[in-house]
């Protein structure tokens, strides 16, 4: 065994302070000695302890001591360890070096640590018990089983444990008390309190603890000793008949071996003459004949004021009908004009008495008429209830109006009450277009200042009938649904009959259906709803009916399905269309879902050369199409046939539809057109034109134009079409100087002809970017004269061919154009005002970019020359500048 000897002292000093870690190192840091079944250091001595020494345990030992919290680490002198060769130790039986003390004790819901590591030869194993009970499912074995660890310490958890040491020599055990215990804890704290002088006091503080606690009393800091009217048992404080020199701060102190703890509370005596200040009672009292009536008598006081009463001068006796009851209040049943008067309630204690007046006033009762008492009413008339009450004149009247016991808040109401105040003792209640929600009992309350009165009054409404009961479906056929229903409510109004409603995928909304019987009584509950569709979801619905009018209708019954039945309608709009040569193509209007009658259903198509009888049929197995096909080779264009078009479905073949007669098809174009020519037009159009030789079949329909770049695979091919004969057309939206190939074929609704033969053109080139530049002008009279620099086009632009001439009038959508060859023109300005003036280049691939523009007033006096063109050239001026300048001398320019 090797151990930090030195350490030991200090350790024990600073332990308490601070969580302390002891661990080793072996030869040199940071080397540590690995604990295992044979090596194990205490946390508790710091010791290191080897069970069996090895030759690979001989070298030096240095004992490391931490503080976990400051990090501060401290380590002792070095230790050797040798082995001696003066003989071998042989087998012995385990020997406990490190065991926890006999009795542990700690806190609860702390945790414990307990320590047993034996010496031995072979390496002892160890083991854990409880005795008379189990170790807790909680708890944890560490190093090697060494060390057991119970966290959150309960009190059941205190017991007898045994650690056992045990190897083929064999074992040694040691035993040792867990003992639980908790700080004291209050259960019940005392409470500040106040008491009146002579007063009782009954104190008493609880706490709970292990060892239980004791308790001791203080006041004021100073310990309470018992006396003649103090007595402190188990925690109770009792003071018989308090006065002023009790009062204090106490506190109830609660220990055990472990802590203490405390528990403060006030004591103060009260002490006062009786005041009505905080209890004031009514200074006048009203009240009606024969009815009960308090006067309160509540003064604040300590001790409790005794209370008297007093009419006048004459003190107040109790008798059946007049009583003081203990709170000091005075009780008059039965009142009458003889109990009027003044009372005086008078409080009396040691230090004083109060006084305080009531006057009781004793009047005739109230009394209230309503009119009409019970009324029947139908939905959106009017009526008026009338309130009336008979009351003393000298009371004031309030009303108030109640429905179904709730009262009527006429903000709310949507207009349909008002209350209506004409006299000071009456009141109407207006009700207009009446609602089946505003019958019930109507009540009126009048309330004065003495008493309260009420009376009610019945409205029975009578309206269209409530919607029925839930709607279930009984029955279903193919084209029948058997319903019942619940009766509706008929709102004072009997119900004189039922209609049937139904909806489906296919309706546009809830439609009447025929039923049998045909009228449907107020009395019946069932009936069947006819001429239903086969193999259709329906909803039901059932609406009631009184002479009042037509109610809601019920909610609708759940979805169901009519059964199949065979088709019974056949295909509309047979007829022919467009196909390929052999072709006869057949299409119909296809039937609607809703007349499909079941699952699986098709056509059958059925045709035969017009003048034969035997018919060939085909089978259509899909419900949604409306085209068959049928080829023969041997068919030749335009041969008519005979054709209809029947149904079927899983239950059956349903009806044909009429015969018509339609030819096959007479096939696509067969030649190609020819004579095609490709012109180009501007720098984004080429105009197409061709010829087509006329064919007694296969007769086109329109032309398609194809078109590709030159540079372009055909794959990037563009199309356009014509329709009818036309035999021209202008492609648009080109790249300019692009050479385009091009080729026309026919169409028809069989298919296309062949393309014509191959025609080429190339788009003309870009008009010139350039714009027309160092513009002039000079204005005499009406017209101006214009100069400019003439265009020069690029390689890669249409040479110039001329100039146009834009000019408008300002505030004018609309102008004219001047073409000319030259770079100048002369330009008319035939009315007055200022003109917008602008020169574009024009070649075979269009217009030019524009010039600037420039604006010139129309002027009819002298001449303007080209020297004053840096007036006019562009303007960034306004009209008005540029006829000012025109006004003044030019020796002031």
């Amino acid at each position: 065994m090797a151990s930090c000897w030195r350490l030991i002292l200090f350790l024990s000093v600073t332990r308490w302070l601070s969580e302390i870690i002891y661990s080793w190192v072996f030869n040199e840091f940071p080397s540590f000695v690995a604990e295992d079944s044979r090596r194990f250091i205490s946390q508790e001595t710091g010791n290191l302890y080897i069970s069996k020494v090895q030759t690979s345990d001989v070298g030096s030992y240095i004992c490391l001591v931490k503080n976990a919290v400051t990090n501060a680490r401290v380590l002792s002198p070095p230790t050797p360890l040798t082995l001696r060769n003066d003989g071998v130790m042989g087998e012995y039986e385990p020997k406990i070096e490190v065991h926890f003390p006999f009795t542990v004790t700690a806190a609860k819901g702390t945790t414990v640590k307990m320590e047993c590591f034996a010496l031995g030869n072979p390496v002892p194993t160890i083991t854990w018990m409880k005795v008379n009970g189990y170790i807790p499912s909680k708890s944890r074995l560490r190093k090697s089983q060494a060390v057991l660890e119970i966290p959150n310490l309960q009190l059941d958890d205190a017991g007898i444990y045994e650690c056992t040491a045990e190897n083929s020599r064999g074992k040694n055990s040691f035993r040792g008390q867990l003992q639980i215990f908790t700080y004291p804890h209050w259960v019940q704290k005392l409470n500040d309190t106040q008491l009146d002088s002579g007063s009782p006091l009954q104190w008493e503080c609880k706490a709970t603890g292990k060892p239980r606690p004791t308790y001791r009393w203080l006041k004021n800091g100073a310990p309470l000793l018992p006396q003649s009217r103090v007595d402190t048992v188990n925690g109770i404080l009792a003071i018989h008949s308090v006065n002023q020199s009790d009062a204090g701060m106490y506190q109830c102190l609660a220990e055990n071996k472990y802590g203490a703890i405390y528990a403060s509370a006030e004591l103060k005596i009260l002490a006062s003459p009786p005041s009505f200040e905080l209890n004031q009672v009514k200074k006048s009292i009203i009240v009606t004949k024969d009815r009960g009536v308090l006067l309160e008598c509540r003064p604040q006081g300590s001790p409790k004021p005794a209370i008297s009463w007093r009419k006048g001068d004459k003190a107040v006796r109790a008798n059946q009908r007049i009583a003081i009851l203990p709170d000091g209040s005075l009780r008059i049943l039965n009142a009458s004009k003889a109990d009027e008067g003044k009372y005086i309630c008078q409080g009396v204690n040691i230090f004083g008495s109060a006084e305080i007046i009531a006057s009781l006033s004793v009047k005739e009762p109230t009394r209230i008429e309503l009119t009409p008492k019970r009324t029947e009413l139908t939905v959106g008339e009017s009526i008026v209830l009338n309130c009336k009450a008979i009351h003393d004149a000298s009371l004031d009247v309030t009303f108030y109006w109640t429905l179904k016991g709730q009262p009527i808040d006429f903000e709310k109401e949507g207009g349909h009450f008002e209350n209506i105040r004409a006299q000071a003792s009456s009141a109407d209640l207006m009700i207009r277009n009446i609602l089946l929600m505003h019958a019930g009992r109507y009540g009126c309350r009048v309330q004065t200042t003495a008493d309260s009165v009420s009376d009610e009054a019945e409205l029975l409404v009578r309206g269209p009938p409530g919607p029925p009961g839930v709607v279930i479906v009984e029955e279903i056929t193919e084209s029948t649904a058997t319903l019942s229903w619940s009766p509706a409510t008929d709102n004072h109004s009997p119900i004189s009959s039922y209609n049937l409603q139904a909806r489906s995928p296919f309706s546009l909304g809830w439609q009447t259906v025929k039923t049998v019987p045909e009228v449907i009584t107020g009395d019946m509950e069932s009936a069947m709803a006819v001429d239903l569709n086969p193999w259709v979801e329906y909803e039901f619905r059932v609406v009631a009916t009184n002479p009042i009018g037509t109610g809601d209708p019920s909610i609708p019954s759940r979805m169901i399905r009519t059964n199949e039945a065979v088709p019974k309608t056949a295909p509309s709009n047979v007829s022919g269309r467009s196909g390929r040569r052999h072709e006869l193509v057949i299409a119909w209007e296809p039937v609607s879902e809703e007349f499909q009658n079941g699952e699986g259903f098709g056509y059958i198509v059925a045709f035969r050369p017009n003048g034969t009888r035997g018919w060939k049929e085909k089978m259509v197995t899909s419900s949604e199409a409306s085209k068959f096909i049928y080829r023969d080779e041997s068919v030749p264009p335009l041969t008519p046939f005979e054709v209809k078009v029947g149904v079927y479905n899983n239950k059956g073949d349903g009806p044909f539809s009429q015969i018509v007669v339609i030819c096959s098809a007479e096939g696509e174009p067969t030649a190609a057109p020819t004579d095609v020519t490709a012109t180009s037009v501007s720098v984004s159009e080429i105009f197409v034109v061709w010829k087509h030789v006329k064919e007694s079949l296969g007769r086109p329909q329109g032309f398609e134009i194809s078109y590709w770049k030159d540079t372009e695979p055909e794959d990037s091919v563009e199309t356009v079409r014509t329709r009818g004969n036309e035999s021209f057309v202008m492609l648009t939206g080109l790249e300019g100087n692009t050479l385009y190939h091009l080729t026309v074929r026919a169409y028809n609704g069989a298919g296309y002809g062949p393309p014509s033969r191959e025609a080429s053109a190339t788009t003309k080139r870009h008009p010139p970017r350039e714009p027309p530049g160092n513009l002039r002008w000079e204005q005499q009279g009406s017209q101006v004269s214009l100069g400019w620099e003439p265009v020069r086009p690029l390689a890669n632009e249409s040479e110039v061919m001329g100039y146009k001439v834009f000019y408008r009038q300002e505030g004018h959508s609309e102008g004219q154009v001047i073409e000319t060859q030259k770079p100048q023109a002369v330009v008319p300005l035939p009315e007055a005002g200022v003109y917008i003036i602008e020169v574009r280049a024009y070649s075979e691939g269009g217009d030019g970019t524009a010039s600037s523009q420039i604006r010139v007033p129309s002027y009819s006096g002298g001449k303007i020359t080209s020297a004053q063109s840096t007036l006019h050239s562009l303007s960034k001026w306004s009209s008005v500048t540029l006829l000012l300048a025109l006004m003044l001398p030019s020796s002031s320019w």
